[in-house]
């Protein structure tokens, strides 16, 4: 059966509407995370299959790093110490530490979670959780672009820093010799209780390979 055309045009026009209101909504999704306010809060499942939330954690200084371990930026920091030293100096001072997995299944990155503990075995990485985010609710929920893309919440829930890991956006390990650690210093500027100095930066790496928006 043929639809009249104004039954088509109408049906156009209710599908344009819908998704320019989805992409509406996501813009102001990602307007509402910024430095200075509240950190959106979530409920996740970590490679154990434990319940992870932020709420969980109030009262503590929180980081949420993305990370594909398949992502030559993210070999970087791996395959040279830096992100795990990172990692135990910052939770051995109290913080939490929620490495996030948001690649789609059959997508560079993704894994299931035996993997994911595998990886965090052989890598000697020292996370508090990793979170597993196949569906890209959570990583779509913080606006998370690239991996790594770090954030570092106060223990009062703010949302302190949000970028690149440091200034070099390059793959090559020679640049992490004379890189500014900029994840770091908001780290220590969040435990001293100070304001970060640079609390925004442009993340730098590989494109999250989300899975496809649920229509």
């Amino acid at each position: 059966m043929q639809l009249p055309a104004t039954m088509l045009s109408r049906s156009g026009a209710a599908m344009a509407m819908t998704a320019a209101l989805m992409v509406s909504a996501s813009a102001v999704a990602r307007e509402a995370v910024q430095p200075g306010k509240p950190a959106p809060g979530f409920s996740a499942t970590d490679s154990g299959g434990k319940p992870v939330s932020l709420e969980a954690f109030k009262g503590k200084p929180v980081v949420i790093e993305w990370t594909n371990h398949d992502c030559p930026f993210v070999r970087k920091h791996y395959d040279s110490g830096t992100m795990q030293k990172l990692q135990k100096d910052a939770t051995g001072k109290g913080v939490v530490w929620l490495t996030v997995v948001s690649s789609a299944p059959g997508q560079q990155g993704h894994v299931e979670g035996i993997e994911a503990d595998k990886l965090t075995a052989d890598r000697k990485a020292a996370p508090t959780a990793v979170v597993l985010d196949p569906k890209g609710d959570l990583g779509r929920l913080y606006g998370a672009t690239v991996t790594p893309h770090m954030f570092v919440i106060d223990a009062n829930g703010t949302l302190a820093y949000m970028g690149a890991i440091d200034d070099k956006p390059s793959a090559n390990p020679s640049t992490l010799a004379d890189a500014r650690p900029y994840a770091r210093e908001a780290i220590d500027a969040v435990l001293k209780g100070k304001p970060v100095v640079t609390a925004s930066t442009r993340p730098y790496g590989c494109s999250i390979k989300y899975a496809e928006p649920r229509s």
